[in-house]
């Protein structure tokens, strides 16, 4: 840690701003050196140049510590929002599970499947669904690869950038392999989602989009902004909100589970004393770009019955097509409320699951992990509404779903009202722990 000069243990001298880019809103909290907190403020994040919303949001959050060291920018970003999936097979049934298999808990969601051999409309139809990822799947292991190697070689001639994940007959890789890197597109190879009739296995190809889908998300590729917003972010959100969920796990001394639900992205953590922080992203879970993915897989998990879903589809369909939108009286604010405890659910449920072996074919077979959680909380910024009965609503929702309960029967739940998860991770992962425990105990465990 820097300290002051012949001190090297004492706080910087400096504050720091915390920033955290989204997808939708750019975050920024100035933390004073010994963690207080001094100020908050955001701007809508701009798409252009994302750098204008980072400046305003800077600006507008050291206005009122002008006379201050001036602090030091400390920024992670998620401004890609969710990861978008288009999947080419040669099966239609199959290739849709498995895209949506594989796409689950890895930062993306499925917005085109294509089966049979591409044609160039076909093509056309796919470029037309704007994916951030191709997944190319092919037929069993052994099985004829004409129709996949017909496919790669489709892709590797058509006027398409993004990067290809290569999932398929274990026989044809190699060739399909070749074919694509031939003309320079970036493919990431990983074993057969389908290796047998019947058969889906689809955590290689999960932890491969998982890689893609890191790439994607920091967002800021536009060339005006590039330059300058990598050097300025380090981390993506996930990463931030991990540090800082391995930082309550230590001064907790109990298991952690962090439900963080923004716009584009719902992400959960969880972590224990002295344990590795594992951590899933759904892409098709979000309060604005991915509210209709919340009602959808609320309804197959039979968390909300058909009343309320007819009630809810015209709310989504708003969200969904004005994603800047904030609340404008108390119900729109309840709706965004309800929206996020249905995908906190969702995602934690997703979170909990044992997903290795046998049970990650059977969809509906699927357990949750048995061990206790100590401490749950809901972070993004739907919960920096200030309406108790509101978010206690939402708590509640999570402490009563008959799936979650029994691993939440002894757990406290907090809502980090004052944004201070991210941040306190950002400040431990730049060595500044003093202010990063300081920022947790005051703003977030001082309610508990």
């Amino acid at each position: 840690m820097t300290g002051a000069a012949g001190d090297p243990g004492a706080p910087p001298a400096a504050g720091a701003v915390c920033l955290d880019v989204g997808s939708t809103w750019t975050k920024a909290v100035l933390v004073h050196p010994d963690g207080g907190l001094a100020g908050y403020a955001e701007h809508r994040t701009t798409t252009d140049d994302v750098l204008e919303g980072v400046d305003a949001a800077v600006r507008g959050v050291t206005a009122a510590a002008a006379r201050d060291p001036e602090p030091e920018v400390l920024a992670c970003s998620s401004a890609g929002g969710g990861l978008r999936l288009a999947v080419v097979g040669t099966e239609k049934l199959i290739s849709t599970e498995a895209g949506h298999r594989v796409a689950r808990s890895a930062g993306s969601h499925v917005v085109h499947v294509h089966a049979g051999p591409l044609e160039p409309a076909d093509v056309r139809v796919l470029r037309g669904h704007r994916p951030g990822a191709v997944l190319l799947l092919g037929g069993a292991d052994g099985d004829d690869p004409s129709v996949l190697l017909h496919n790669a070689g489709k892709l590797a001639r058509a006027r398409v950038r993004f990067p290809i994940v290569l999932a398929g007959n274990a026989e044809a890789r190699d060739d399909a392999l070749a074919l694509l890197r031939a003309t320079g597109r970036t493919v990431v190879a990983c074993g057969n989602v389908a290796p047998k009739p019947g058969e889906l296995v689809p955590g290689p190809a999960r932890a491969a989009l998982a890689e893609v889908f890191a790439q994607h998300v920091l967002g800021g590729r536009a060339p005006a902004a590039a330059p300058r917003f990598r050097r300025m972010v380090r981390f993506m959100t996930p990463d931030a909100v991990r540090r800082g969920t391995a930082e309550l796990a230590r001064l907790c001394g109990t298991r952690v589970l962090v439900v963080d639900v923004g716009c584009a992205t719902t992400d959960v953590h969880s972590a224990g004393p002295g344990r590795r922080t594992r951590r899933t992203v759904e892409g098709d879970l979000g309060v604005r770009a991915a509210a209709e993915g919340v009602l959808l897989e609320a309804q197959a998990e039979e968390i909300v019955d058909p009343v309320e879903a007819d009630l809810l589809t015209a709310t989504v369909r708003g969200m969904t097509a004005e994603v800047g939108s904030v609340p404008r009286d108390a119900g729109s604010a309840a709706e965004d409320r309800r929206i996020a405890a249905l995908a906190a659910v969702v995602a934690a449920r997703r979170h909990l699951r044992d997903d290795l072996g046998p049970k990650d074919v059977d969809r509906q077979g699927e357990e949750v992990d048995p061990g206790p959680v100590g401490l749950v909380v809901l972070s993004g910024g739907v919960f920096r509404q200030r309406d108790a009965a509101g978010l206690g609503a939402v708590v509640g929702t999570l402490q009563q779903d008959p799936v979650l309960a029994p691993v939440l029967a002894s757990a406290s739940v907090l809502v980090d009202a004052d944004f201070a998860l991210a941040p306190a991770g950002l400040l431990a992962a730049h060595d500044r722990c003093v202010a990063a425990e300081a920022l947790l105990r005051d703003h977030l465990l001082g309610s508990r």
